[in-house]
């Protein structure tokens, strides 16, 4: 009966409305125009800035909630979504892979797409869902089985619905899919169960497949049905088999530079994470021992799926310091075309934007102990001596020697996306100082099962803050100012025009920071922890700013001493939407 009640809430809100369709140009655009989100990432850049500038500096204060919309239910857990905006209705995702249309005038729920996950699956990091993507009619969200979904925008009825892998192998999905010319592009998930990560295009009508790119060297991409391409070299930097479980997940998603026409995606760890393992038996001569192309960042051509260039950030990577975090592409002061991605690994990274050539890497988090630096080939300067042990050096092989490593697995900057903004020209990275102790031990691949060699514990470095939102400057790289904050900084970031810098902290506070100088502006607690992803629009002449609070993702489960330290925090599930009445937008 409610579904019914709904549906025709959503017929009697259609008549006499224009059946607005999300086109290609609507995509393209989405960053210059503030009417709607239709993005991840408020842009196919991944930018997360608003040329909006009703609400700034001088009026925030004035911002107040305009409605609130409970996610619902017993299926709290984190909720790292971001949502999207168009055609008068918001379309934000839940954990547990559900999927919600909100009238944005009212909060109120139009319908509601909840997934029948199967029994078995294996998601690493909480039961997160991180957004949709929407074009034409279709809302189209990945669940946590490894499957996409394509829903009617209006009524939520399933139009396609296709496996992107084998969730009882350790595959799962929770990024937000990727348009780009008419193309559906995903990732995968599963790095910590020897899977082989892979990106795949799928016709966005039908979800047909078209290509495919394994990430991981020795394995076929495909084109039309047929295979098409090895990535890489056959054991090129791979012993034996060990390519055929290879990990390399790119389980973020990716950006889309249209200036170059590059899709850009980032791979996760090589699998198992004991790299003494990965380099060990009788490689081709001249093998390094790198694991392409896990712990990299990757151009990909988006007709064909070929690679186009690749930049690896950590080779020999033994930490877990995944290359999966964000490629934005910007222009810097000078005018030049550049790629910029925080690793996890701790050092802040320019690219050329044309092919991917390593400019220069700074460090934007203190006491890094895995290397001495970056040198001039992008590579990094190991302090070998902080390589957890070879286990088959340990007395029975059980363990090898621990080591204090910094920072953690979790990293200097995990998967909360960074901002980038066109009015200052810096980047606001929200980022982690913490350490670990971390070593390795033997570990045999087993279909569905953890696949690490490792073990860990994860400990903060500083007394007074973990988290730390970093102004950096991308020309220089150096840290204009820090906003320290005591928990963990898990959520996304988005700044504007109006010169504000808006963040969530899983104390529940959501906040606006002057872009400038890091002061906090305004704050409102929304009872939850905060990981999700702000974004801004206007509306009647009003702007508006929207968040969703509920705490959970890796840390609760991952973070050992850190993890006990916020094991106070609530779970919860609700979308806030904010609003700067009209009365005050004059202001600055």
């Amino acid at each position: 009966m409610r579904r019914l009640m709904l549906a025709a809430t959503v017929s009697l809100l259609a008549v006499g409305a224009a059946q607005a369709q999300v086109t290609a140009d609507d995509i393209a655009n989405d960053a210059t125009t503030t009417g709607d989100v239709v993005t991840n990432g408020m842009g196919q850049a991944l930018q997360r800035y608003s040329p909006l500038e009703l609400l700034n500096k001088e009026n925030v204060e004035h911002l107040v909630p305009a409605w609130a919309f409970s996610l619902g239910g017993e299926k709290q857990r984190g909720q790292e979504t971001q949502p999207l905006v168009y055609d008068g209705i918001m379309y934000v995702t839940g954990s547990y892979s559900r999927l919600y249309a909100v009238d944005v005038k009212t909060g109120q729920e139009l319908w509601q797409y909840d997934a029948r996950l199967p029994e078995g699956i294996l998601p690493c990091c909480d039961v997160v869902n991180r957004g949709a993507a929407i074009y034409g009619d279709m809302v189209i969200f990945g669940t946590l089985d490894a499957r996409l979904v394509a829903l009617d925008r209006k009524t939520g009825d399933v139009i396609w619905n296709k496996e992107i892998a084998d969730y009882k192998a350790g595959y799962s999905y929770t990024a937000a899919p990727l348009i780009v010319n008419g193309l559906v592009i995903t990732g995968n998930s599963g790095g910590e169960f020897g899977i082989v990560g892979e990106v795949q295009a799928r016709d966005v009508n039908t979800g047909e497949l078209v290509w495919t790119r394994p990430t991981i060297e020795g394995n076929m991409g495909t084109l039309n049905g047929e295979d098409s391409t090895m990535t890489g070299v056959l054991n090129a930097t791979w012993p034996g088999d060990m390519w055929k479980t290879g990990g390399g997940a790119p389980w973020l998603g990716g950006s889309y530079d249209a200036e170059t026409n590059t899709l850009i995606f980032g791979a996760g760890n090589p699998a198992p994470w004991n790299s003494h393992l990965r380099n060990a038996g009788t490689p081709v001569e001249g093998n390094t021992g790198d694991n392409l192309y896990a712990a990299s960042r990757i151009g990909i051509d988006p007709a064909t799926g070929e690679i186009k260039w690749h930049f690896q950030t950590t080779p020999r990577e033994g930490w877990d310091f995944d290359g999966v975090n964000e490629v934005v592409a910007y222009t810097d002061r000078e005018g030049n075309g550049r790629l910029a991605t925080a690793d996890r690994n701790g050092f802040f990274y320019i690219l050329n934007r044309e092919d991917g050539k390593f400019i220069r890497a700074t460090p934007f988090v203190q006491n890094i102990t895995w290397a001495s630096g970056i040198g001039e080939d992008g590579r990094p300067i190991y302090n070998e001596d902080n390589r957890p042990g070879d286990p088959t050096t340990a007395a029975e092989g059980e363990r090898g020697e621990t080591v204090f490593a910094v920072p953690s697995f979790l990293g200097g900057k995990n998967w909360m996306p960074m901002a980038f903004s066109q009015r200052t020209g810096n980047f606001y990275v929200p980022s982690n100082e913490w350490g670990m102790d971390i070593w390795n031990e033997p570990v045999t691949y087993r279909e569905g099962a953890a696949y690490l060699g490792s073990g860990f514990t994860i400990k903060p470095i500083f007394e007074d803050h973990i988290g730390a939102l970093k102004a950096i400057d991308p020309d220089t790289g150096d840290i204009k100012w820090e906003y320290h904050n005591p928990a963990p900084l898990w959520g996304g970031v988005m700044t504007t025009a109006g010169g504000l810098v808006f963040l969530g902290t899983p104390e529940g506070e959501f906040k606006a920071l002057d872009d400038e100088t890091g002061e906090v502006l305004w704050s409102f607690q929304t009872g939850s922890g905060i990981v999700g992803q702000p974004i801004t629009w206007e509306q009647d002449g009003e702007q508006f700013v929207t968040v969703v609070s509920g705490w959970g993702g890796a840390v609760p489960l991952w973070g050992g001493e850190v993890a006990n330290r916020v094991n106070y925090l609530n779970q919860g599930g609700m979308v806030w939407t904010f609003r700067l009445p009209k009365e005050f937008a004059s202001a600055g």
